[in-house]
């Protein structure tokens, strides 16, 4: 029995460049779906904004199929696709008039991990409950909120580097900088994000436990409902 032919999802990037080149519109589609993670996060650390992110990618993924043909693969398809992501999102916020927050990846900043461990009790196959699963939402928002707030070169450097796990070396074939310079930026947005953090949860520690309101009303009318039935002292 034959074989059957491989599917595009089951290519590798240089196979999938071939097919796209004679016109496999469907390879295309999975050279989307297999970056779409990376490149958005990558369009979203520059934009800070999820609409604008979406509408970045999609412009720079036009480019790139009409670029396809000129690419002679000197660097990594990944790197070459979030260059052109990188430099769609600069151009969207330069027409949307956000200037002030425009990211110089040339420019250095001064000189100057991983993900938390699944408990070895939790399945991986099982639902998280809803308090766990809330609080990871919390978490979660409370990390971007703090990602957005990075410097825009921190923010980008930190996004390839912590969230999408790029070497060093990736990060900066990707956004043409040194390797020193992705090394202190990296550095340096971990330390200001851990600091930012740092406060919020102090402010939370101060609000734990809240007592004031409903909590409190409800323990006094219930002692003095229970004090009501006792006979007078």
């Amino acid at each position: 029995m034959q074989a059957a032919a491989p599917t595009p999802s089951s290519l590798d990037d240089d196979a999938l460049l071939r097919r796209i080149r004679a016109g496999d519109r469907d390879a295309f589609t999975d050279l989307m779906r297999r970056y779409n993670r990376r490149l958005y996060r990558v369009a979203r650390s520059v934009l800070r904004d999820d609409a604008e992110a979406e509408d970045a990618l999609q412009d720079a993924y036009l480019q790139a199929y009409r670029a396809l043909p000129a690419f002679r693969g000197e660097s990594a398809l990944g790197t070459w696709l979030t260059r052109i992501v990188v430099n769609a999102a600069l151009m969207r916020q330069r027409k949307t008039g956000r200037l002030a927050d425009v990211i110089e990846l040339g420019a250095d900043f001064g000189s100057d991990d991983a993900a938390a461990p699944r408990p070895a009790n939790e399945r991986l196959d099982q639902p998280a409950q809803p308090e766990l699963a809330a609080l990871r939402a919390q978490t979660r928002r409370l990390i971007e909120t703090g990602i957005d707030k990075l410097p825009a070169a921190f923010r980008t450097v930190f996004v390839l580097r912590a969230v999408e796990e790029l070497t060093v070396e990736e990060t900066a074939a990707t956004l043409d900088i040194p390797e020193a310079t992705v090394r202190t930026r990296y550095f340096r947005a971990r330390a200001m994000l851990r600091e930012a953090l740092a406060r919020e949860i102090d402010f939370a520690i101060e609000d734990a436990f809240g007592f004031d309101g409903a909590r409190c009303d409800r323990i006094v009318e219930a002692v003095r409902r229970r004090l009501d039935g006792e006979p007078s002292a």
